[in-house]
């Protein structure tokens, strides 16, 4: 079951159970929450069945904070900035639940890459691409944790380097090695075009096309270069 489901689900019965407590003290029946919470967890059960738990992910984003949509547009630009240094064509991204809905993309956002390299490659006979997608992977994860010290999103990221390290035949002993040694990478590669990068996060923000989040790219990187 999606993470969403389940947290929307915890949260129902976490609900009952203080309104079990509460209730005497203020005259609320204990029908009341328990049948709201069941309704609650039916729902996410039957939208995770049904959508994949894309209606809970669209339910938690319309309450999300400004804190909260200002690290997924950090998280998305690492992957964005990292997949243009390793040269891998971005086609488009999303910054929340909504774009991404109709994108036919899950979760709250991400950035869409041409992944037509990986799949016409052999992965098992090429590990340098292999690296170079599982780098742009970890890059949202240290994107945040270079901005704000520690990463709250990242699972789906890391989900999808398990399973191309599981098809290029690698063991699961070095799953976690990979890891790091990708975080690494792309940590290294943020540092080193941080202007890019803040021009980028800036581009973003105001839903600019690919194509002018390339050029805000490419005209920092080049400012960069000329003062190194």
């Amino acid at each position: 079951m999606e993470q969403t489901a389940l947290n929307l689900m915890a949260i129902g019965v976490f609900a009952t159970a203080l309104s079990s407590l509460l209730g005497p003290v203020f005259n609320i029946s204990p029908a009341i929450p328990a049948v709201t919470t069941l309704g609650i967890m039916g729902l996410a059960t039957l939208d995770n069945l049904s959508w994949g738990g894309k209606g809970t992910t669209l339910l938690l984003d319309r309450f999300s904070s400004p804190q909260q949509r200002q690290r997924v547009l950090h998280h998305e630009a690492g992957h964005f900035l990292v997949a243009y240094l390793l040269g891998i064509p971005v086609t488009g991204y999303t910054l929340n639940a909504w774009e991404a809905f109709k994108k036919g993309q899950p979760g709250m956002g991400g950035v869409i890459v041409d992944t037509e390299q990986l799949e016409k490659i052999n992965i098992k006979e090429t590990p340098l691409m292999v690296e170079r997608f599982c780098t742009v992977w970890m890059a949202g994860i240290a994107a945040e944790n270079l901005v704000y010290g520690n990463a709250q999103g990242g699972e789906s990221d890391r989900q999808k380097i398990r399973e191309v390290l599981r098809v290029a035949g690698f063991p699961e002993s070095v799953y976690t090695q990979k890891e790091r040694w990708a975080l690494l990478q792309t940590k290294s590669l943020l540092e080193k075009h941080q202007k890019a990068y803040e021009a980028l996060v800036k581009a973003m923000e105001k839903r600019a096309s690919v194509e002018e989040c390339l050029q805000a790219i490419r005209q920092h990187s080049q400012v960069e270069s000329r003062s190194s």
